[in-house]
């Protein structure tokens, strides 16, 4: 997961592969909420792992059950009949699928003294549960505000009866997870006579309903219903266990990579899995608006494979009450089409995670686009002239997703070749952690489109140091050119290579699997960091260093590493040979005199004698070797930006080489 401050995104141009959506949120929570409170043991498969999930589970632990993982599953020991009567204070995010549905289970299971606290973040203290809150009331509930009326924070009572003889009245029309929080808790109460929930005015998010009744039916409840408008549930002796519970795929998830497909698998197609013709999600209906859009998509029980049909994409004109999620992902299709979309009956947006009306209508005209933004509907005509944008993302995992896409305006058809910002890439841990290393994994840049930002500098300037702080603050990937020459001489060292042997050198340097990660060397997945200091494996790397075939194979090594999002790459010629089209070229000037002052003291430190006179002198000696080198001498390029680093920390000079970065890059400047 990118924890970054923002992640920039080069312009893609393709897609190809398979990628593996993870388990729905709204299935995952709602297992979770009624495998907790069944009477006993259900085994929950494919189960998501994210945010929103995560504060249902902690809350569970608070409440008395008993969690096990089994195998990549999730074990729960249902609390069933269980009386709830100590008090707790639950802390659910942002996630109104635990904070709704706890709430009303909550109110019908206290009992004695039992006082829970239910708060979340800020914005979830926005996000209204007034109407679930007078259906609790009216069948007898104890619930109080903690704050603003209407919304979290609250705190629940046993309340002293309740009425379940009548049925109890809930507005559809604000959020469909009032209903479902009323259809999942009634149960655990119900019994054999059951209760019955109507719905005032129009239900909104249909879907969503259809696959809370599926899973109340899994976990024993008899489901009655008249149409949208009035649902009874019965559950004789509670809810229980199903025993084992699969999760599929989350359909709203899918729907970025179903949209990537059409956009940008040309020579290939993308594969999804997880969710495909089976899906009981409302979301799944995404795919038939990409479809009318103009993308080839074949739907096999469990997956889906994507590829562009027409484009530009045929704009399309629809009511998104049926797909709220994917209808976002939609609004950033909208980009891609020949001309103006219109996405109506989305008011919902606006009591989700941001008001993301309001939103997704700002970021669209960052990149270009024209928006008409209404009360419940956008009008989207797409850039006339492409901008790079910096895309705030509102704490909203699902406007950061939507929007990467605009990525893929360097697609073939349009090649408009501009970057996207997104800013906190972390908030999609609400629902995927993953999803950027996921579309990294099946996306393509136009050749040359990834940045590179090169450090280059004498032996013992920090380059490598300062390399790696650069590159954890970008999201960047990490190329210690000079472990990638240490790393060919393990090799060879393993398997008793001679290093008069050029042609077996050669071989050994191209077949390495090589990677940096979290300041260690790994190669062919063991971990040689400390292998890599040792003097033997540095004399080594030296003399195998002179063979021409050698070189060349550690250059096609080291150019290997240039994958998405981007590198940072440093050396004594990254510069000026490996990357010469590097976006910035950094050189470091630090002194001999201050370099020898830095190595000894960290001999010093690690309780090595050291002379500094002898390093010095050491130094000097092979700055004058490498400068005068016949293959790639130490030298900075010719537009490098040279970085006296004598006097810095290690804080400063990641300042200041980000601070160049910054001004070589296209965000928030303005357009001409």
């Amino acid at each position: 997961m990118f924890t970054t401050r923002f992640l920039d995104l080069p312009p893609l141009a393709s897609v190809a592969g398979t990628v593996r959506v993870p388990g729905s949120k709204s299935i995952s929570n709602r297992a979770l909420l009624l495998a907790g409170f069944a009477a006993g043991t259900t085994t929950i498969h494919g189960l998501l792992h994210s945010d929103d999930t995560q504060v249902m589970l902690e809350a569970l632990k608070q409440l008395g059950c008993r969690l096990e993982s089994d195998a990549g599953a999730l074990v729960v020991h249902g609390l069933g009949a269980r009386p709830l009567a100590q008090p707790a204070t639950l802390w659910l995010g942002n996630a109104g699928t635990a904070m709704r549905p706890l709430v009303a289970a909550l109110a019908l299971s206290a009992s004695g003294n039992a006082r829970f606290e239910l708060r979340g973040t800020p914005r979830m203290h926005e996000r209204p549960i007034g109407d679930l809150v007078e259906a609790l009331r009216a069948l007898g509930c104890a619930i109080d505000y903690l704050g603003e009326p209407g919304f979290p924070p609250l705190v629940v009572h046993a309340a002293p009866a309740l009425a379940l003889d009548r049925a109890v009245r809930v507005r559809g029309d604000v959020s469909s997870q009032f209903l479902t929080a009323l259809l999942l808790a009634l149960p655990i109460r119900a019994g054999s006579r059951g209760a019955a929930v109507e719905v005032e005015g129009e239900l909104i998010s249909k879907p969503y309903v259809e696959i809370t009744l599926r899973l109340l039916e899994r976990f024993g409840v008899v489901v009655e219903r008249q149409g949208t408008q009035r649902f009874h549930v019965a559950a004789a002796g509670g809810l229980r266990s199903p025993g084992a519970f699969v999760v599929e795929g989350d359909a709203s998830s899918a729907s970025y990579f179903i949209a990537a497909g059409a956009l940008a698998a040309v020579a290939q197609p993308l594969r999804v899995e997880g969710v495909g013709s089976d899906s009981i999600q409302g979301d799944i209906a995404f795919a038939d608006a990409v479809r009318a859009m103009g993308a080839t998509i074949d739907a096999e029980p469990h997956a889906l494979v994507v590829r562009r049909g027409r484009f530009p994409l045929a704009p399309i004109s629809l009511d998104c009450n049926h797909i709220p999620d994917a209808a976002m992902t939609l609004a950033a299709l909208a980009l891609f089409a020949g001309g103006t979309s219109r996405l109506t009956n989305i008011a919902s947006w606006r009591v989700k995670e941001t008001d993301r009306l309001a939103a997704m209508a700002a970021e669209l005209r960052k990149v270009g686009a024209t928006v008409v933004e209404d009360a419940d509907s956008l009008a989207i005509t797409p850039p006339a002239r492409w901008r790079a944008a910096a895309i705030d993302t509102y704490d909203d995992h699902r406007m950061a997703m939507a929007m990467s896409l605009a990525a893929f305006n360097g697609t073939p058809g349009l090649a408009a070749g501009q970057p996207m910002r997104i800013a906190d890439p972390r908030c999609v841990a609400k629902t995927w952690p993953d999803y950027f290393e996921a579309l990294f994994a099946v996306a393509a840049a136009p050749p040359g489109g990834i940045p590179v930002l090169t450090i280059d500098g004498p032996t013992a300037s920090g380059k490598g140091t300062l390399a790696s702080a650069v590159a954890a603050e970008l999201g960047y990937r990490l190329l210690d050119s000079g472990a990638v020459y240490r790393a060919a001489a393990i090799a060879a060292l393993q398997a008793g290579v001679d290093a008069g042997d050029e042609a077996a050198l050669e071989a050994l340097a191209l077949g390495m699997d090589l990677r940096f990660e979290a300041g260690r060397t790994f190669l062919a997945g063991a971990d040689v960091s400390d292998l890599l200091r040792l003097e033997a494996v540095g004399a080594l790397a030296s003399r195998i260093s002179a063979w021409p075939k050698v070189r060349s194979a550690v250059l096609g090594v080291q150019t290997a590493f240039r994958r998405l999002p981007g590198l940072v790459a440093d050396g004594r010629d990254m510069g000026t040979v490996v990357f010469p089209d590097a976006a910035l070229k950094v050189f470091l000037t630090a002194s001999a005199v201050e370099r020898a002052e830095r190595r000894h003291k960290q001999l010093i430190s690690k309780g090595i004698p050291a002379n500094i006179d002898s390093l010095r002198a050491d130094l000097e000696a092979r700055d004058a070797r490498d400068i005068q080198r016949s293959v790639s001498p130490l030298k900075p390029a010719e537009d490098a930006f040279l970085l006296d680093n004598s006097a810095l920390t290690i804080e400063a000079s990641v300042a200041r080489v980000l601070q160049a970065w910054e001004e070589r890059r296209p965000f928030d400047r303005p357009q001409v």
